[in-house]
């Protein structure tokens, strides 16, 4: 194999290989040997057929993946010899006008990783901010979670519905005067102002009363998921079965057994474990936001356009699905568009983040056990029916790109909390809103960075404008979560799913496409809105 190199620009590299076609011709041979004992014809006794026969019943066949099988070897060939670190997979072009029995021309295309000196983690400090679980917040969350139990309870015939009242109803639906499939049912329950039906629909039951029947008229929204009604005007005829009302939650240990628990002190001994936890997540936010800004201020180096726009594509195509949900989708978009730099930017810091963190990771030792990624997988599996669980475990125990990204979550909170054990650390008391405030702090848009001259941002989405309401999670599509793991001197060396080449084969299909259609009401809302 002859290796010359045609493009060296900053990050980006470009060879050209030549494959002999006396090396193509030595793997048909090796092909050949290997099937011979299973190649049957006519007037030959199994395994006794010529090679050359072989070759002419199976010689495009063979050649095609002698020359895949030698492509392959060639860039395995030219990572090592070149000591590359490929920052996602490279890209093979054969030669126009190849044919069988010359030699092949490949161009390899990649952008390699940088090389980054090994970060230094001396002279870290961070404040951990710590919010006591006291009774008060136990009780709050108690009193959540009633609500969330609500129970109702028959009503006088003559009562007429309000605002969260449930009714009892039987409906029958039809677009054009014609029925639909799955338009029709019986005992459904809705709380009116739930919003857990199209449009319309529940506002329509305010004032019914048991007995009563009437037509409601409704449009499917345009997003709705079944193709032929969206967008479509339909009617339900309706019938009152009952009208029931919300019934008080007393907060006793009559409540708590319901629960099936033994007392009201049991539920708050529960309860407070809960709302431990989510004081312990909110705390480690925090800390890991500040260290990321102090390892984003503490260091800059280029990185890998290619990884930068998967990173940027993802973020933005969240946020442009947010955008087309607002009251006026058009508006919210030309508002983000804005911002399309700063949110650029977002993802270069993510990316050089990542990078970083692996660097860590990896001069420090940090790993995951095959005990954790075990569990992983299986965690993971759990998504998908039954049937197809051990066909999504063989795949990622196939593909190493797909390993890395259900490696990847778990490796950096494993690296961040090595720096946590490394960083100097003073305690602060606050209140939940106090620690909620200063995560959510300095929501200005500003990527922190080398030269940026603050330490106290992390990667939040550009300043609301005035002019048009912006997309509404936006703060989680462009929240810090710089997947690490990424694994340079391999093969497949990106560890996030945006980072995978466009040639790789696809995955099983995922859980949300696989799944059996839940059972409900055509006049449910499409599951994007919820």
């Amino acid at each position: 194999m002859k290796t010359v190199e045609t493009l060296n620009e900053g990050l980006k590299r470009e060879y050209r290989l030549t494959i002999t076609a006396k090396d193509i011709d030595a793997r048909v041979d090796d092909e050949v040997k290997a099937i011979a004992p299973t190649v049957r014809m006519p007037g030959f006794r199994p395994g006794k057929v010529p090679p050359n026969l072989i070759r002419k019943m199976h010689g495009d066949a063979l050649n095609a993946d002698a020359l895949n099988k030698a492509i392959d070897q060639g860039v395995k060939d030219l990572m090592a010899q070149e000591k590359l670190r490929p920052a996602l997979q490279p890209g093979v072009t054969l030669a126009d006008g190849y044919e069988r029995g010359k030699d092949a021309e490949l161009t390899v295309a990649l952008e390699v990783l940088p090389d980054i000196a090994t970060p230094s983690i001396d002279g870290l400090k961070l404040e951990r901010l710590t919010v006591p679980a006291d009774d008060k917040a136990v009780m709050a969350k108690i009193e959540e979670f009633a609500a969330q139990m609500k129970r109702f309870e028959d009503a006088p015939k003559t009562k007429k519905a309000a605002q969260g009242d449930q009714v009892i109803i039987d409906f029958a639906g039809s677009v054009d005067g014609v029925a639909f499939d799955g338009g029709t049912g019986e005992d459904m329950a809705v709380e009116i102002g739930s919003g857990q039906l199209i449009p319309g629909f529940e506002d329509q039951l305010v004032g019914v009363k048991t007995g009563d029947e009437k037509v409601l008229k409704v449009t499917f929204p345009d997003e709705y998921p079944v193709d032929n009604l969206k967008g479509k005007p339909a009617e339900f005829a309706v019938t009152v079965k009952e009208v029931k009302v919300p019934a008080a939650s007393k907060i006793d240990d009559e409540f708590a057994k319901s629960l099936g628990l033994e007392s009201l002190d049991k539920l708050k001994e529960l309860m407070k474990d809960q709302v431990e936890q989510e004081l312990n997540g909110l705390t480690r936010t925090y800390m890991k936001r500040k260290l990321l800004d102090q390892l984003a201020a503490a260091h800059d180096f280029d990185v890998p356009p290619t990884m930068v726009e998967a990173e940027f594509g993802q973020i933005w195509q969240q946020l442009e699905h947010e955008a087309s949900h607002e009251e006026d989708p058009e508006a919210a978009k030309a508002e983000l568009e804005k911002d399309r730099d700063e949110y650029h930017a977002i993802a270069v810091r993510r990316v050089r983040l990542g990078l970083l963190l692996s660097e860590i990771g990896q001069a420090h030792g940090v790993q995951v056990s095959n005990q954790e990624m075990q569990r992983l997988i299986m965690q993971a599996a759990q998504q998908y029916r039954p049937e197809d669980r051990q066909r999504f475990v063989e795949y990622v125990q196939q593909d190493a790109l797909a390993a890395a990204q259900l490696r990847a979550p778990l490796y950096e909170d494993k690296v961040v909390d090595f720096l946590f054990e490394k960083a100097e650390i003073s305690d602060r008391e606050v209140t939940r809103e106090e620690i909620e405030a200063a995560i959510e702090a300095d929501d200005d848009g500003h990527v922190h960075g080398p030269g940026c001259g603050h330490d106290h941002d992390h990667d939040h989405k550009p300043a609301k404008k005035a002019a048009a309401k912006k997309p509404a999670a936006k703060k989680d599509a462009v929240k810090e979560e710089a997947k690490a793991e990424k694994a340079p001197a391999k093969k497949a060396a990106a560890a996030k799913a945006e980072d995978k080449p466009a040639a790789k084969k696809a995955a099983p299909a995922k859980a949300a496409d696989e799944k059996p259609a839940a059972k409900k009401a055509p006049a449910k809302k499409a599951a994007a809105k919820k």
